[in-house]
């Protein structure tokens, strides 16, 4: 069993609840079989709690209750399952191409029987007009100029993109801003989620997009 810290387990079970045994579950299956499998490295259980489950769970706090979130090369399921345990309001569809991935991911979403959460088989451009949602998010999947044209389509013209980055967050978006006003984005902006739960909160490119 993959414990929390003391201040981890403040943070968990402020941002998870009642589902927190769930996500210690979830984080037992990163710690076994995600490591077996190769979706997480095994030098990662030390911080699978804070750098990764808690890390991806506080962008909930971005999302408007009951959206439709789309999770983009979601992989081991950070952040779309954190988002799912996290907020049960949500509807979450992981795309993620890897069929090893899927079939983990396919796993873990029957034993902790996420009513929540839909798997699709798929690239992000192959799910363009397969997927209805609110909100696109996305973790270490490409610099955000490719990202963005990845994930901006699969809104269909209005919603958001959030974007879970490091220090350089502010940088890629610079370099993005171009691409990102011409596939609709209307407002971007660098967040911070987590600031009164986390020692290290996430950095967040959050994309407003919208046909007006």
């Amino acid at each position: 069993m993959v414990e929390p810290s003391g201040n981890e387990r403040v943070a968990a079970e402020k941002i998870f609840g009642v589902r927190l045994g769930l996500v210690e579950r979830f984080v037992e299956h990163l710690a076994t079989s995600g490591i077996e499998r190769g979706l997480i490295g095994p030098r990662e259980v030390p911080r699978l709690w804070g750098r990764h489950v808690l890390n991806c769970a506080v962008v909930t706090e971005l999302i408007a209750d009951g959206a439709r979130v789309a999770d983009v090369g979601s992989g081991a399921g950070l952040p779309g399952l954190t988002l799912a345990l996290a907020r049960p309001d949500l509807h979450v569809t992981l795309i993620e191409p890897l069929e090893r991935r899927v079939a983990w991911l396919e796993e873990v979403v029957i034993d902790l029987d996420l009513e929540n959460v839909e798997i699709m088989r798929a690239r992000a451009e192959q799910a363009i007009g397969r997927v209805d949602c609110d909100v696109v998010t996305a973790r270490a999947v490409s610099a955000l100029d490719t990202l963005a044209g990845l994930t901006i389509p699969l809104l269909g013209g209005e919603g958001e993109l959030l974007a879970i980055k490091g220090r350089s967050a502010q940088e890629e978006l610079a370099k993005a801003a171009k691409v990102i006003r011409k596939l609709g984005g209307v407002k971007t902006s660098v967040v911070m989620a987590g600031t009164d739960i986390l020692d290290e909160p996430t950095t967040v490119v959050r994309v407003q997009v919208s046909k007006r």
